[in-house]
């Protein structure tokens, strides 16, 4: 189900807040940000000619689908159950379910689709392919199941020339299950240069349409060939044979992201506001009340080049305040030191900062919704918040 919350003031014209009202640490998600990074990606999907299946495991947001298919409920994927149930309810019909199915959860899977709603599968061994065959055969409900392809070893799948591929295949062919092929380059969260990021493309199509041709070769049908990472879909250059792209990251983008040069510091979305609690000169440290719990424990770059640490620190307004790093963390406690010994600015306790994130989905993780600003707009201090957009429960 999705939990919806509106803050007292939210929507209220007479009770206009800003960053410097709610209780810290929360989370801050820049609208502007936001729609500029959906479009840089849609447009670029447009121009390779395939379908774009956002993935809303990042924010589990319906505040933040809707911008996705211009407020129209589109293609998504989901990465849990939950996530499917929640986003049915709020409208959306077409639906991946990105994870290797547990057979456990095939009820769930069937009452969905009972609703009208047409809920992919991901699987990978002919066991499960039996069991959502026999699934799917018992309800008289053919379940759209795809066969997730493993382009990297970077997690789960079949090798695209696994002799268990058309095995699988016809499992789910013969009840009416077959849809098609899904891969996900995941290695390439470690390609650190553009021409990496365009062989790991290259790569995860590759594997895709080479698994699809196995299937059609057999006399399978496959309609769906589904690539997508981040990373591949923003270096992607032919997607030739492909029909939908999917990426979930690139809608608030991240410090890992910005690292792997695949965004800018200044794209970033999300953002968690923090409030300088205490002073540890001897140390050349400021202490905050932001710690992993609004963070997360995520610290994806420090296998960069550059390690931010838990996060860079800019000022409430969303400026970068040069060398101040989040470098540690306890549960409730963040603290904020200088690089390279410079001298610590003067933050007196009271003031508010934000912290931008190392992984955007393990820190929205952390927040039950996001408090919403538009950098468009200039503000006089502290940006004004427009809009609370919860997450949907059940995360």
């Amino acid at each position: 189900m999705t939990s919806v919350h509106t803050p007292p003031h939210a929507g209220r014209s007479d009770a206009a807040r800003t960053l410097a009202d709610p209780d810290t640490p929360f989370a801050v998600v820049d609208a502007h940000r936001m729609r500029g990074n959906i479009e840089r990606l849609a447009t670029r999907a447009d121009r390779l000619a395939v379908a774009l299946r956002p993935h809303v495991k990042t924010a589990k947001s319906l505040g933040v689908a809707a911008s996705l298919h211009h407020g129209t409920p589109g293609p998504i994927t989901v990465s849990t159950l939950a996530e499917a149930e929640a986003f049915a309810d709020g409208g959306y019909t077409d639906i991946t379910y990105a994870v290797g199915i547990d057979p456990h959860k095939l009820p769930r899977v069937l009452a969905l689709s009972g609703r009208g709603v047409t809920l992919r599968l991901l699987l990978d061994s002919a066991e499960q392919a039996q069991s959502v065959a026999q699934a799917s055969r018992q309800a008289g409900l053919p379940v759209p199941t795809q066969i997730e392809v493993d382009c990297d070893g970077h997690r789960g799948g079949l090798k695209p020339g696994a002799a268990e591929l058309v095995e699988v295949g016809r499992i789910l062919h013969d009840a009416g299950c077959l849809d098609g092929v899904l891969t996900h380059a995941g290695e390439s969260y470690f390609a650190y240069t553009a021409e990496e990021q365009r062989l790991a493309a290259k790569n995860e199509r590759d594997a895709a349409v080479g698994a699809a041709e196995r299937l059609r070769a057999a006399g399978l049908p496959v309609a769906t060939v589904s690539v997508g990472s981040t990373p591949t879909a923003h270096a992607a250059d032919d997607l030739t044979g492909v029909t939908e792209l999917r990426a979930g990251n690139y809608v608030f983008f991240d410090l890992v992201m910005a690292g792997l040069g695949v965004c800018r510091v200044d794209d970033l979305a999300l953002s968690v506001v923090v409030t300088v609690i205490g002073h540890r000169p001897e140390y050349g440290w400021l202490v905050t009340d932001g710690g992993w719990m609004a963070m997360s424990r995520d610290r994806g770059t420090s296998a960069q080049a550059q390690d931010q640490g838990y996060g860079l620190v800019a000022d409430i307004e969303g400026n970068l305040i040069p060398d101040l790093v989040m470098t540690a963390a306890s549960q409730e406690h963040g603290t904020l030191t200088t690089r390279d010994g410079a001298r610590l600015p003067d933050l007196p306790i009271g003031t508010r900062l934000r912290v931008l994130p190392n992984h955007a989905c393990a820190t929205a993780a952390q927040h039950h919704g996001y408090h919403v600003i538009d950098s468009a707009r200039t503000p006089d201090s502290a940006p004004e918040i427009e809009d609370f957009w919860t997450r949907v429960s059940g995360w």
